[in-house]
């Protein structure tokens, strides 16, 4: 496996490296990286494009520059919530991974997500980025318990979360409205100590 490092400030924790996988001879396989300004047509199109982020993560319409204003703000990196670009080898942005803190204090409980363009989809590609994030945050971070929220009807990533190790622990009903309809949502939690038995 080759390493790569990009330095960066996350917030006012200085000296945050962020660490990410790839496989030199796995030509499909992918990592995770900070955005470039490169990527912004790619950020344009998940605010613009129904399709790109998929019919359970669809936020409706919304200001098609407010994904490139946080990106001229913090580069999507900072204390309070945080996004990197899931590529493929070649370079190509194939969708996006997110973590924000949850719970008491700051930097004990990370929320994550992704998203993947539909062309990508139904490749391991969300399973693999998700992977690779846990692992980022129980490296990088105080990170005791990683957790995710999913619509109730999306099979597909509640398999992929289960796959990883998370546990369902509950159902929020009637949550979310999308598609004209109340929807429940589930919530999937790793602590420490299941993705990495014997550490404590």
């Amino acid at each position: 496996m080759k390493w790569e490092t990009t330095h960066c400030l996350t917030g006012d924790v200085l000296g945050v490296i962020l660490a990410f996988m790839t496989s030199a001879n796995r030509p499909d396989i992918v990592h995770l990286r900070a955005f470039t300004e490169g990527d912004l047509a790619f950020l344009d199109r998940l605010c613009t494009d129904p399709d790109a982020l998929g019919e359970f993560e669809w936020p409706g319409f919304g200001d098609p520059r407010a994904r490139r204003k946080r990106w001229e703000t913090d580069g999507y990196i900072s204390a309070e919530s945080a996004a990197v670009a899931i590529v493929r080898a070649d370079d190509t942005v194939v969708g996006i991974a997110t973590w924000k803190p949850r719970g008491y204090p700051s930097g004990v409980t990370y929320e994550i997500g992704v998203g993947v363009l539909p062309e990508h989809r139904g490749q391991g590609v969300g399973t693999v980025a998700q992977k690779l994030l846990v692992d980022y945050l129980l490296d990088r971070t105080t990170a005791n318990r990683i957790e995710a929220l999913t619509n109730g009807g999306n099979l597909g990533e509640q398999k992929a979360l289960e796959r990883l190790g998370f546990r369902r622990e509950g159902v929020m009903r009637g949550r979310s409205f999308q598609h004209g309809e109340y929807v429940d949502v589930l919530v999937y939690g790793l602590l420490r100590s299941e993705h990495r038995p014997g550490t404590p």
